[in-house]
């Protein structure tokens, strides 16, 4: 793994001087969340505070430390924003890095770029009788991974046969509180490769903003909690498994169609929502549809449906694979929750490459997972490959569920999240008919514009 801090925002007023040749010292993002955070008592201008901070770092340093950590405005922090380059970090730790939010990634795409014979070996297996069978195996995926190649596969297929161990690269954009949080939570990671992906970041952090980073060191509630209740579940509760629904629509805003028109008729009136609930009650159903095609009449393919569509919520539980996994945590504004990965739940197989050589593999990497996971139930899921699939629970609202329909179930969307995304659009149209009118893929986007409105509009 090689972890670099490619930049971090710096006040105008430096970079200016830098070009005409001046050395600067105060070169930290410090100075302005120390100039930020002095806005809503200070009734200097902005920009005269942000002199003040850059000619006292020190005393900029102080203050912050005491604004965001003893009176708690951790929002300030927020203000310092931080890009890394990761290096050689394996499909499994991303999966964990892109669990946060409020951060940005740009990740080396597996499905355009051929892959390297490039794995991660976990610290877990190093010097463990496991060391060896897990190195002959991962490189036994590669080389199935090659020959797919050789013989005219795609890389976005041929992919499904690599391991979770497989090592790609991005970009991370972070501020600094979101950046802190995930270095507690790496902390307490499971994951050797995790915890030192979190100490990294943190020192090459805190050379250059060391007052905005405080709570580091890995907790009882993000170490033990998910423990103590998986020990609390097991054997209880938990009956024999069986394969889910791919996908199941199990919860959603009730009466969802008369709740978004409701939603329509209180942002553009002067009514209380229960009582626009009640008006919507007694409309027509074609005055109610009549109501959500003006709120997407002027819709474009370029443009998000209204804010207030997300008034409406979904819930789907989902069985997806890890190739699938990778790109729907894409979508942060939706909650989703996953259990480990689980061979019982079968696998994805590219129609290219279904047969023997490639069922042959998945059963050879499941004998020697189930070795490892009664070990390293964590670390065991290192050997999977992108085929295998997880449990994941999925929760957003409609507003949301367009954006992912218009950008994964367009004819240029991988295959595999393009059908999970159908599946799952399909199930909310029979849910919510009004509030799906215009869903769909960019792709058809003019076309059901068209079918709604008999003429121009969608392009």
């Amino acid at each position: 793994m090689k972890v670099l801090l490619a930049g971090y925002n710096v006040d105008a007023d430096i970079l200016a001087e830098l070009t005409r040749g001046s050395t600067r010292v105060d070169l930290t993002p410090e100075t302005i969340s120390a100039a930020y955070a002095r806005i809503s008592r200070d009734p200097r201008p902005v920009d005269e505070l942000r002199t003040i901070s850059r000619a006292e770092v020190e005393k900029a340093r102080r203050s912050n430390t005491k604004i965001v950590f003893d009176m708690g405005h951790s929002s300030v922090a927020e203000h310092a924003v931080f890009n890394f380059d990761i290096i050689d970090l394996s499909r499994l730790a991303m999966e964990e890095l892109e669990k946060f939010r409020f951060a940005s990634y740009t990740e080396k795409s597996q499905r355009y770029q051929k892959l390297e014979d490039n794995y991660h070996l976990p610290e877990e297996f190093k010097g463990t009788d496991f060391e060896k069978p897990f190195v002959a195996l991962v490189e036994k995926q590669n080389q199935t991974y090659k020959a797919l190649l050789d013989r005219g596969i795609e890389p976005e297929d041929a992919r499904y046969a690599t391991s979770l161990a497989t090592n790609g690269q991005l970009g991370l954009t972070v501020n600094a509180r979101t950046l802190e949080l995930m270095i507690r939570r790496f902390a307490s990671s499971e994951l050797a490769e995790v915890r030192t992906l979190g100490k990294t970041l943190y020192e090459l952090a805190a050379k250059v903003a060391p007052s905005l980073i405080r709570y580091t060191e890995a907790t009882a509630y993000e170490s033990l909690t998910a423990r103590e209740l998986r020990q609390y579940f097991a054997g209880r509760w938990e009956r024999k498994r069986r394969v889910s629904q791919v996908c199941d629509l199990i919860d959603y805003s009730k009466d969802a169609d008369l709740k978004l028109v409701g939603s329509l008729l209180h942002s553009t009136s002067t009514i209380s929502f229960r009582n626009c609930r009640r008006i919507v009650k007694e409309m027509s159903k074609a005055e109610r549809e009549e109501a959500v095609k003006k709120a997407c009449r002027h819709l474009k393919l370029y443009h998000g449906v209204l804010r207030e569509f997300e008034h409406v919520t979904l819930t789907f539980d989902l069985v997806m694979s890890a190739g699938c996994f990778a790109q729907m945590t894409r979508h942060r504004p939706a909650t989703l929750t996953a259990q480990r990965y689980e061979p019982a739940l079968g696998v994805t197989v590219p129609a290219k490459i279904k047969g023997g050589e490639f069922a042959e593999l998945i059963k050879e990497t499941d004998a020697l997972y189930n070795k490892l996971v009664k070990q390293f139930p964590a670390a065991a899921q290192y050997l999977l490959t992108g085929a295998h699939r997880r449990r994941v629970l999925l929760s957003l609202n409609a507003r949301e569920l367009y954006h992912i329909s218009r950008l994964r179930e367009d004819a240029h969307a991988q295959w595999d999240i393009r059908d999970l995304s159908a599946a799952m659009t399909k199930l909310a149209k029979e849910a919510m008919p009004l509030t799906m009118l215009l869903i769909g893929g960019k792709d058809r986007f003019a076309e059901i514009h068209q079918a709604v409105y008999g003429g121009g509009g969608g392009e």
